[in-house]
């Protein structure tokens, strides 16, 4: 009796996506079911290590191709892990990804997108792309039912009991009339070399009368000497081990020799994957001891702010029927980490040196990697050294903590920075007009972690790291211009303060401001205003709110206009309706909401009008 089931709503989407892509080379499909086949043998092989009767007259792990040009279909078999029902219901299915919604948004927007299949985890469905139906005969590595799926990528799909000797998974391709290519095998070879050749197991093509021939090197790639490996393998390695379709941004490979011996083939890709900031997003290392598939759910092997690395960690050192706790506490695997972190950031140091490249990796993973200088206590100042920022001094170009300290006045002895959302409305915030009369360089910060990385490193190489409301520099200005009355002046900011009193802690005058009539601060050691926007974003509330402070400008001309206005009370309604709309530019220059925008737009309207 067969049970007929539906698509996921999201597959049936992705289905539709995959047939009819403007996939640049169909064959890929073959990559991703052989890669399928070479992780479910790499799960067997690591249940074999506790339970050596799983899969008793099992043979050697490999992977067989047959093709069958008269039928005019394609199987790919292995004797790996194998599925049960409920996996075939679960894994082919439904995705539980929650990234497939976004990958089809992905499609939808950018009209193209198929080269994100892989992040998501779907490789498999793209065999519809050549095949009208598709029939997997499987068998779980430990039970004693087999089981039969099979849809034609479009109704949902069957399954039922079935017939298998032994464990693993028989995927057959019935092909599209246009796709009877597949079935050819010199082709196939072509196909299998170019793709896949650096899989640790062997992939026997089926040959017919003439017997079959294993295709592949059939050697873990990681564990050759670097001379014996071609860019294209490490190329087609990165795609297998990453499941990512762009290539890779940055490629290390290196053995560890010493206390400790392990070998890394780590990758850095060129494309930024959709679930860099998903809170389950966990670094993207496998382990391996001796060529023995561990875990790829070893967190203590590369800190968060790496989490983009992809790679392959092998040691001899460790034993292989460590557990999933030893590896939690394990000090080798903190030896690794530490060892493999250093290298990497030593890497990046070297491609660094060329702007235009390091960029790429930087407008990808920067906000992540920033991280690291708030997470990474032994390396913080290395992080802080491969960090880029916005910066006052270059519109165009961003520069390091060490291009900063290269272009300080002398004399000075700190860092300046302000935190916003946007570099622009940075870039003209009233409070850097000071630093501007006085040639002081500021970073413009925007990301979210700009607001907590500086509390961590409060010095960099004897330079103290600042935020501009807690500048020491004498910003006593030589200045000719007139100056509001001081009487004048007092009369307006106790108005302003009683005026603003249930939004503004304090209204005062600054010598800070050169150009604009006011600004919007908070108190010295408060949180910034950025940051409590953020809060209020993500809480909905402010838990802790900052005392706002209105700074005036005594020199500017209107502020000194509306300071003379305080001395006749017939003024007192164009005054109050001009010092909001005061407040409402400071306020606006922050990137703050103004209370009311349609007395702002009525009022502003007005002026220009009578200007005109």
């Amino acid at each position: 009796m067969a049970d007929k089931l539906e698509f996921q709503a999201e597959v049936s989407k992705l289905l539709d996506i995959v047939v009819n892509s403007l996939y640049s080379e169909k064959q890929i499909f073959l990559r991703e079911l052989i890669s399928n086949a070479s992780d479910a043998c790499d799960k067997l092989k690591y249940l074999i290590l506790s339970n050596p009767d799983i899969a008793k007259g099992n043979g050697t792990l490999k992977i067989k191709i047959t093709p069958d040009a008269k039928e005019n279909t394609l199987m790919v078999s292995d004797n790996g892990i194998g599925m049960n029902k409920d996996d075939l219901i679960n894994h082919l299915g439904t995705i539980a990804k929650s990234g497939t919604a976004e990958f089809v948004r992905n499609v939808k927007d950018n009209g193209s997108g198929v080269e994100l299949i892989g992040q998501f985890g779907v490789g498999f469905y793209a065999a519809f792309m050549v095949a009208d139906k598709v029939e997997i005969v499987t068998k779980k590595a430990g039970e004693t039912q087999a089981w039969k799926w099979v849809s034609d990528g479009k109704n949902g799909f069957e399954i039922t009991e079935a017939e298998r000797d032994g464990n693993g998974t028989d995927i057959k391709l019935f092909l599209k009339e246009d796709d009877k290519n597949y079935t050819d095998t010199i082709y196939l070879r072509h196909i299998i070399r170019t793709y896949s050749d650096h899989i640790e197991y062997p992939i026997v093509l089926e040959l017919g009368e003439a017997g079959e021939e294993t295709v592949n090197n059939a050697s873990a790639l990681w564990m050759r000497h670097k001379s014996e490996i071609t860019k294209e393998q490490y190329k087609e390695f990165y795609h297998h081990i990453s499941k990512n379709f762009d290539d890779p941004w940055m490629t290390l490979h290196f053995k560890a020799e010493g206390n400790i011996e392990y070998t890394g083939l780590l990758y850095i890709p060129s494309e930024m994957p959709y679930d860099l900031f998903q809170p389950d997003k966990k670094n993207g290392l496998k382990l391996y001891v001796n060529k023995v598939f561990i875990s790829d759910k070893v967190e203590e092997l590369m800190p968060s702010y790496l989490r983009f690395v992809k790679g392959v960690i092998d040691s001899a050192d460790l034993q292989l029927n460590i557990s999933r706790e030893m590896l939690q506490h394990s000090a080798l695997i903190e030896k690794i980490k530490h060892g493999t972190v250093s290298r990497l950031l030593k890497e990046l140091k070297k491609r660094a040196k060329d702007y235009d490249d390091y960029m790429k990796f930087w407008k990808n993973f920067g906000i992540a990697f920033k991280e690291g200088i708030y997470e990474d206590f032994s390396n913080r100042e290395e992080v802080a050294s491969l960090s880029y920022f916005a910066s006052t001094a270059d519109k165009e170009k961003l520069t390091t903590l060490d291009d900063y300290i290269s272009r300080a006045k002398d004399g000075q002895k700190t860092i300046y920075y302000i935190t916003g959302d946007n570099v622009q409305v940075l870039a003209n915030n009233p409070q850097l007009e000071a630093f501007q009369s006085k040639g002081l360089e500021v970073l413009l910060l925007t990301d979210p972690i700009d607001e907590f990385w500086p509390q961590t490193l409060p010095n960099y190489k004897g330079f103290a790291v600042k935020h501009i409301s807690q500048a020491d520099e004498d910003f006593n200005f030589d200045r000719k211009e007139p100056k509001a009355d001081e009487g004048s002046l007092k009369k307006l900011t106790d108005l302003m303060a009683e005026m603003f009193k249930n939004e503004i802690g304090k209204v005062t005058t600054t010598d800070k401001l050169t150009k604009s009539p006011a600004s919007l601060t908070v108190e010295n050691g408060q949180m910034s205003i950025h940051l409590e926007r953020l809060m209020r974003h993500h809480q909905q509330q402010t838990v802790f709110a900052s005392t706002r402070i209105l700074e005036l400008n005594p020199y500017h001309p209107l502020i000194i206009k509306l300071a003379d206005m305080t001395a006749d009370e017939k003024n007192k309604a164009q005054l109050e309706e001009v010092a909001k709309i005061i407040l409402d530019q400071a306020k606006i220059a922050e990137g703050e909401a103004i209370s009311d925008p349609s007395f702002y737009g009525e009022v502003v309207s007005s002026y220009i009008l009578k200007a005109l």
